[in-house]
């Protein structure tokens, strides 16, 4: 029984691959450049493409479990080759799909729940990791410098997202649901920049920056304008989704969901000089 994870050199892709190996199964991961990938000793890699679904086709070989991304290519744009890649996985006898799902509608995603293969769509707020992208300004200044910083965050885990997945990938009882994974607790801006502090030992500044002036950074960090106001929305008005806990990780995987100062301590060489 084999476990095809695509955009398994993403982060929430690697997670699952961990996992899957973690808990004794078969993992094949899916790039479009294997010579590139840097995987655990076990992981069969394979190449092939989302955006053109029939180089999946020997991929999919003795797979029961598929884990799929909505978006691909050099560009990340949203898959249209969903009907296609849904249909290939039939003819492999793929038993479960788990879709992480994009933030938005996708057609691939719409694919997937049209069909009739076992699905699970994994629904997650915001990455711990996202915390990585403050690590220049705390390293070379000892700041963090956003916008909105009163909004409120149940940020999740990578490593959680990736439990979840495996799960619903080779059990049963969790085809037709679509998991909202949080992390434990609602974090304010204050709340991460001073677990941070603690985990690297040295205080960390939080400066709120004016709506103009978070676009303005942004853009001189090389965001797209779509990327942009995506940012702005999430942040300026974030949903009551993402700032509310739920408890998917202990009940599909048995456990609680790690904390934000787990996360901390494990990447706290990442903030200091």
């Amino acid at each position: 029984m084999t476990n095809l994870v695509t955009g398994a050199t993403g982060t929430v892709g690697r997670q699952v691959v961990a996992e899957l190996l973690r808990r004794g199964h078969s993992v094949r991961a899916l790039t479009r450049d294997p010579a590139k990938a840097d995987f655990p000793a076990g992981v069969e890699v394979v190449q092939g493409d989302l955006t053109e679904p029939d180089t999946l086709a020997a991929a999919l070989e003795g797979v029961t479990g598929l884990h799929l991304i909505t978006f691909g290519g050099p560009y990340f744009a949203p898959l249209e080759s969903g009907p296609r890649i849904v249909q290939l996985a039939r003819e492999a006898g793929v038993r479960r799909i788990t879709v992480l799902h994009g933030g938005g509608p996708s057609a691939l995603e719409d694919a997937v729940r049209a069909g009739d293969i076992a699905w699970t769509v994994v629904m997650p707020v915001e990455f711990m990791s996202n915390a990585l992208e403050w690590a220049d300004g705390i390293r070379i200044a000892d700041e963090v410098r956003e916008p909105f910083v009163g909004r409120l965050s149940a940020m999740v885990h990578e490593a959680d997202i990736g439990a979840v997945t495996a799960v619903a990938l080779t059990e049963d009882g969790h085809g037709g649901q679509a998991y909202v994974i949080t992390g434990p607790e609602v974090l304010t801006m204050q709340d991460k920049v001073g677990t941070l502090a603690k985990a690297r030992g040295k205080d960390i500044a939080l400066v709120e920056l004016t709506e103009a002036e978070a676009v303005e950074q942004w853009r001189a960090s090389g965001l797209q304008e779509d990327v942009i106001g995506f940012l702005l929305e999430a942040y300026g008005n974030t949903p009551l989704v993402g700032r509310t806990v739920a408890d998917t990780v202990r009940k599909v995987t048995g456990r609680p969901a790690r904390s934000f100062t787990e996360w901390a301590a494990e990447h706290g060489d990442a903030f200091r000089p």
